[in-house]
């Protein structure tokens, strides 16, 4: 049974690895990763990144997306109609991609920070 945790937690960061890569690629702004591993069962890693426009986080999206889908991973995007906060899950990662305004009002990471250990992507 353990093995099938290594397994999982591979596939996890092997998800998250093509999704910072991603991100970081699209010059996505103030990029923040946190660890959710056996703090809950929704994802093992949440994401939050920021565009510099509705076009912006849409295409960051849409290259998440088909990177993941040639990648062999699945996942559900929404909100990229209006791409004021897209949410990608691909199940063992989260990731909300924001306008920086919205990304504000929100505050995800304030939600989720007593939760996670959160730290900064590359840049």
């Amino acid at each position: 049974m353990a093995e099938k945790t290594v397994v999982k937690k591979d596939i996890a960061e092997q998800i998250l690895d093509i999704i910072s890569t991603s991100l970081e690629d699209g010059k996505a702004n103030d990029i923040v990763i946190m660890d959710l591993q056996g703090k809950t069962s929704i994802a093992n890693y949440m994401v939050v990144a920021s565009g510099t426009s509705q076009r912006h986080v849409a295409s960051l999206a849409e290259q998440i997306e088909m990177k993941l889908k040639a990648a062999g991973y699945k996942s559900v995007v929404e909100g990229a109609e209006k791409a004021d906060w897209v949410l990608i899950d691909a199940f063992d990662v989260i990731v909300h991609i924001f306008k920086p305004e919205v990304r504000e009002f929100y505050s995800i990471e304030k939600m989720w920070s007593a939760l996670a250990e959160v730290r900064q992507s590359g840049k």
